[in-house]
């Protein structure tokens, strides 16, 4: 098997009329930054006349297609007797499902059976207030349930908990864990309305507080869900260099924030034992981050999470913030809190390639770029993943139609994944080909199912790849697998197996699902 980096140099001889021609062949794949496949033909004049000769046409294009072949394969092992461990819950998304308001309104857009059916595990709340369908203005933020900052924090009539309950229980009825953010929605727009520190520290923490009590303990007619994880605003760093003029999610200082993080954990902590507490949805400012944490090292605070997000068009790139991050928590004596990427998605550059990106995320290279992360972060520190954003509306949704919510190529990627958490035990499965990902799961009756991704960001690659699995046991038959790429959306085709190793033909950006007994 030859590596992206190698060439491979084939010599054939030509006879004509008692004439011998030399002609080399190089075929090259280079590396990850340019992985199209050249051919490079020299003296074009020579080889023309070569083909003069009888059979010699034939001969050659056998031998060039015996040559492509042998770079266009790559092979998969599979070892399902070695366990790596869990199947993580990578396939959590921002925002719930679009359900009815109105019980019977056939008119009502409604894209709860296919929700339900990817079993998102894990359903963040932020920006939820943006979509107009979910209430706006009167959901899930802090100002949306508590409106009137004068108000007593501990009355149950100072808050207004309608929109909100509806909200988290069509996410709850389709199987997602919510996942609270405790703040506001962001603010892009050239006036700032809620995105500044609270008035009162303490009273704003006693706001959660009973936010917190209505949804776990019952307080103000409310339930009993217990919802583990809630955390404490959106993206505090983002813009720590215009806060005081353009501020996003925090119009204050950093050590602002850092006080609102310590005085809110702290009495949560004291009020919930058990709830999951963190932050800071962190966005990616180093320095702001490692202060951060040095912050709550030395004060104490609570931290059971660390969240953070990170878009890229690069797998890799998202992994080695994963890497980075595990090491700035550990150097703040916080190895072992949980690693939460819950924003995440495909952007090739925030400026001039902003419109292009947004086009990716719904197609098959968006497709084949979110199973390659989540096959990627499975491998990674990271403990949970959500997508941003399953909101039906939002320019960053890439796995739901907009306006006919139907799922998209990128949807099957996240549905494929629960497919996987199915079978639950994560088993050894390598490539040979940094072009693939891979992922293997077993379940307790010994079967078999394999993820294979192939993603590459490049556009000039466009050649169909052969792709074998091995997974070293002697047996033949016929498998199932589902394949999504350019024409197909998670199609079944069937693959036949001889020996234990399928083939499988796998286009630039194609998502493949493969079913053993």
């Amino acid at each position: 098997m030859l590596s992206k980096s190698s060439y491979t140099s084939i010599l054939i001889a030509f006879s004509a009329r008692k004439r011998i021609a030399n002609k080399f062949i190089m075929l090259k794949t280079p590396a990850s930054s340019n992985r199209c496949l050249y051919f490079r033909l020299f003296s074009l004049s020579l080889y023309r006349e070569t083909l003069k000769a009888p059979n010699m046409k034939r001969v050659f294009i056998a031998l060039l297609l015996l040559a492509i072949a042998a770079v266009g394969q790559a092979q998969i092992v599979v070892d399902r007797t070695i366990v790596i461990g869990k199947i993580k819950p990578m396939n959590g998304v921002n925002n719930g499902p679009l359900s009815p308001t109105i019980e019977g309104n056939v008119q009502g857009r409604n894209n709860t059976e296919a929700y339900a059916a990817a079993k998102f595990p894990f359903v963040r709340t932020h920006d939820a207030s943006i979509f107009y369908c979910y209430g706006g203005e009167h959901v899930a933020d802090i100002t949306a349930i508590f409106p009137d900052f004068s108000k007593d924090p501990k009355d149950p009539a100072s808050y207004d908990f309608t929109i909100t309950d509806w909200y988290l229980n069509a996410i709850r009825k389709v199987g997602g864990e919510p996942f609270f953010r405790l703040g506001q929605k962001i603010e892009n727009h050239i006036k700032k309305y809620k995105v500044f520190p609270p008035e009162e520290f303490e009273k704003w923490a006693v706001i959660c507080e009973h936010i917190i009590r209505h949804y776990n303990e019952g307080w103000a007619n409310g339930y009993h869900w217990n919802i583990r994880y809630w955390e404490i605003w959106n993206e505090p760093d983002l813009d720590i260099d215009c806060w005081q003029t353009a501020p996003r999610n925090w119009g204050g200082t950093p050590k602002q924030y850092y006080e609102l993080y310590t005085t809110t954990s702290k009495h949560l902590r004291k009020c919930f034992p058990d709830i999951k507490i963190g932050g800071p949805a962190w966005s990616g400012k180093r320095e702001w981050g490692n202060n951060f944490l040095a912050h709550v090292a030395k004060t104490k605070s609570p931290l059971d999470f660390f969240s953070w997000h990170a878009y890229a068009a690069e797998p890799e790139t998202i992994t080695a913030h994963a890497e980075y991050i595990e090491s700035m928590l550990a150097r703040h004596g916080f190895s072992g809190v949980e690693s939460i990427l819950d924003e995440w998605n495909y952007i090739k550059s925030w400026s001039d390639k902003f419109d292009y990106s947004l086009q990716v995320m719904s197609k098959e290279k968006g497709a084949a770029f979110v199973a390659a992360t989540l096959q990627a972060c499975q491998d990674s520190p990271i403990d949970i993943l959500m997508y941003y954003d399953a909101s039906p509306s939002h320019e960053f949704t890439g796995i739901f139609d907009h306006p006919t919510l139907r799922p998209t190529k990128t949807y099957y990627s996240l549905y494929a994944w629960r497919r996987l958490t199915e079978y639950g035990t994560q088993v050894k499965a390598t490539s040979s080909d940094k072009e693939l990902y891979v992922t293997a799961a077993r379940n307790t009756d010994g079967k078999l199912r394999v993820m294979v991704t192939r993603y590459n960001d490049d556009n000039n690659v466009v050649t169909r790849r052969v792709i074998k699995v091995a997974t070293g046991e002697k047996f033949s038959g016929e498998v199932v697998a589902h394949i999504t790429d350019s024409t197909r959306s998670y199609t079944e085709i069937p693959l036949v197996v001889r020996d234990g190793e399928i083939e499988v033909s796998m286009e630039p950006n194609s998502v493949v699902v493969i079913d053993f007994e």
